[in-house]
């Protein structure tokens, strides 16, 4: 039977692999891999060439899962092949994939599969600054969305694995725009090379330089606390948001509906109706890894949006000018709507949901009577499901003379609902 070791050939630096790593890389008849790996085009390391290692050996120049796979069964005069994986397989690894991808290929069912790590570029780092890691928090910016600025509110010391189009200038620059160029970086480049450099400064000194291609950062963020909203509840205090004379969903009916719409930090999340964008804010601070598209027809609340999802740094979030229902038909399909404004569309709102996704969380508030009965009509559908309707009325205490009054506000009616056999979403509040 032949045999495929995954290796995770560390940094770059032949002299930092493992004994076992070593073995298999000796003893194989093919080795497969990332050019930088395969053919030493990285550079020189300390302790020489990898390629050395394992010279006589065939190889092939291979990085996603489905090459590598199809490299090793396209060659079939081996009994032993290697495959080298960028730092340790455990961390931003292909690893898995290509695991899944040998596993998958018809050609290499005759194969047992190893995986053996290797020492990964957030380890080494640590042990260069000599301070430990396992408080770290791991995110990558190669090839994925990174939204550095949502890392910052989480604050901690963040890890990045970066890439050329999302480098760290790049990052850095997104920190400085938030108002966060104070925050303490560190850059490494090429890590275990002779030429090994690594930098610590502010955000703001590393946003307009040029770095190699081959780095990871470390951003200490506890010292980001000039965040907006630093805290994980909902319900940011009125007086945090610009109003100028649109209409605001209140704090404590914004804590309530959002409660009720249960976002999860990965959602697609529509707000219909943005207003101020104070809901629009907080859907973007819940989810942060997702993407939150805020819809407002009248021009003086768009630019009021625009400027409060920038005060709390909001880079997942896009404000959309037009008015529902026409506005969302380019748009993904959401997984939570809240709809703050229908401008007398619901029904037509309704509709176009049903057509962007199979199911999805809506939440809406009405505050008169008629509105009300409208969407209680509406959501007697056969494809509306788990509806709650509650009411919330807060009074908040205003000082007249010596003494504290409470003050009623409007009462609020809640709707949540999921939409779901059908397919659809809705959700609603005036935000």
């Amino acid at each position: 039977m032949r045999h495929i070791a995954i290796v995770g050939a560390g940094p770059g630096d032949p002299g930092l692999l493992s004994c076992a790593a070593r073995d298999a890389l000796r003893g194989a008849d093919l080795v497969v891999g990332a050019r930088r790996l395969v053919e030493g085009t990285g550079g020189a390391s300390r302790a020489g060439a990898l390629p050395a290692l394992f010279e006589g050996a065939r190889t092939a120049v291979a990085a996603r899962a489905a090459d590598v796979a199809h490299a090793l069964a396209s060659d079939r005069d081996w009994v032993r092949a290697c495959v080298l994986m960028s730092g340790d397989t455990g961390l931003f690894s292909g690893a898995e994939g290509t695991a899944r991808a040998v596993a998958d290929e018809p050609g290499l069912a005759d194969c047992t599969v190893e995986v053996i790590p290797g020492i990964s570029s957030a380890s080494m780092l640590a042990a260069r600054l000599g301070r430990p890691w396992q408080g770290w928090r791991f995110v990558t910016a190669h090839g994925a969305a990174c939204d550095i600025v949502g890392e910052a509110a989480r604050g901690g010391t963040v890890f990045l694995v970066t890439s050329g189009a999302t480098g760290p200038a790049e990052l850095c620059g997104r920190l400085v725009a938030a108002g966060l160029g104070d925050v303490e970086v560190v850059v490494a480049e090429r890590l275990s090379y002779a030429d090994e450099r690594i930098e610590s400064g502010t955000a703001a000194a590393f946003a307009d330089r040029t770095f190699d291609s081959l780095n990871v950062m470390l951003v200490d963020l506890d010292g980001a606390c000039a965040r907006p909203w630093p805290w994980a509840t909902p319900g940011i205090p009125d007086e945090r948001f610009e109003r100028g004379r649109v209409p605001m969903t209140k704090q404590e009916v914004r804590a309530v509906a959002l409660a009720k719409l249960r976002v999860a930090e990965t959602d697609t999340v529509f707000d219909v109706g943005a207003g101020t964008g104070s809901v629009t804010v907080e859907l973007g601070l819940l989810a942060r890894a997702g993407a939150v598209y805020a819809i407002e027809r009248k021009p003086e609340a768009v630019e009021l949006c625009r400027r409060n999802v920038a005060a709390f740094g909001l880079d997942n979030v896009r404000v959309v000018e037009g008015e529902a229902p026409g506005a969302l038909r380019d748009l993904p399909a959401p997984d939570a709507v809240f709809v703050g404004g229908s401008g007398g569309a619901l029904a037509g709102i309704m509709d176009a949901l049903r057509l962007r996704a199979a199911t999805c969380r809506i939440c809406l508030t009405c505050v008169s009577l008629e509105t009300l009965a409208e969407a209680t009509r509406l959501l007697a559908a056969p494809d509306i499901e788990d509806v709650d309707i509650c009411q919330v009325s807060v009074a908040r205490a205003e000082r007249a003379g010596s003494h504290s009054l409470m003050r009623a506000s409007n009462p609020v009616f809640i709707v949540s609902v999921r939409l779901g056999r059908a397919s659809g979403v809705l959700a609603g509040g005036a935000s």
